[in-house]
């Protein structure tokens, strides 16, 4: 049995439908299991995973842990979780390994419980989700346009389902014990490429707008909802690629055997969100 925390989430649910789609035995954890809609056959169970003790561990093998990052005992609590069971792959950041202060030590900190616990482990970085992308879908969808900061900011996103096919990888085999994973999408796109990319996803044009950082900040507050200080945090990442532009990793292709998802791709896959 695998155990997939987070299981409605951007990852979670990719993890789930994959490991089904294969005859695996899951069981997906959510705190609202009456809202959640998964394929034929995966176990549905409620869970919180601040309360490690209890947590339906019964038969798993495996979990994939997306960590509470909302509470102050995390690292304690994965540990906790760590402890019970053989394996565990765990969704960590790319922030680890470029060591971005202010970003990446609730992630260590729970990767080294992980380790510590003796549990077989996988750990997953990484880099900018190409699910990121939804915050331009306001301007899209009313004007064809993405309307951002820096178009000559270069982004390596990557497909959630290309984290959770490695997840699912780890998941399944001991072939990947012991791995730090740095993942990033197959292309290296500039802001204005990457519109270009969703465009021909959905199959029309979509156009770049170029705004100032306050212009780009206020439109994620406004458009897209975020809290003020996420818009922040998300401008400041597209500021450090402007001069510090991110490139392709080659360890989704080493791992899987194959190039990962476009943001092409990615685009006709969430056309219903984007239109």
């Amino acid at each position: 049995m695998i155990l997939v925390t987070g299981a409605t989430g951007t990852v979670g649910r990719c993890v789930v439908e994959q490991l089904a789609a294969l005859g695996e035995p899951v069981r997906a954890l959510t705190r609202n299991p009456s809202r959640a809609t998964f394929p034929t056959g995966v176990e549905v169970v409620g869970g919180d995973l601040t309360k490690p003790a209890e947590l339906p561990l019964d038969d798993v093998t495996a979990v994939f842990l997306l960590a509470a990052l909302d509470s102050e005992a995390v690292a304690e609590h994965a540990a906790a979780l760590a402890e019970r069971v053989p394996r565990v792959v765990f969704l960590s950041s790319s922030a680890v390994a470029v060591r971005r202060p202010g970003s990446y030590e609730t992630h260590e900190a729970v990767e080294k419980a992980i380790e510590q616990s003796g549990a077989e482990w996988t750990h997953l970085r990484p880099g900018e989700f190409m699910a990121n992308k939804l915050v331009w879908a306001s301007s899209i969808k009313s004007a064809n346009v993405v309307r951002a900061a820096y178009p000559d900011a270069i982004g390596v996103p990557i497909h959630e389902a290309d984290i959770a096919e490695v997840a699912v990888l780890a998941l399944r085999s001991p072939d990947h014990a012991g791995q730090a994973y740095f993942l990033t999408g197959p292309e290296a796109l500039t802001h204005r490429e990457q519109a270009a990319a969703i465009g021909r996803g959905l199959g029309r044009e979509i156009g770049f707008e170029t705004l100032t950082y306050g212009q780009a900040r206020a439109a994620l507050i406004r458009d897209a909802g975020l809290p003020w200080d996420i818009a922040e945090y998300l401008m400041g990442y597209q500021s450090e690629h402007a001069q510090e532009p991110p490139s392709v990793s080659p360890v989704f292709e080493r791992v899987t055997g194959h190039q990962g998802r476009t943001l092409t791709q990615w685009a006709a896959d969430h056309a219903a969100e984007l239109s």
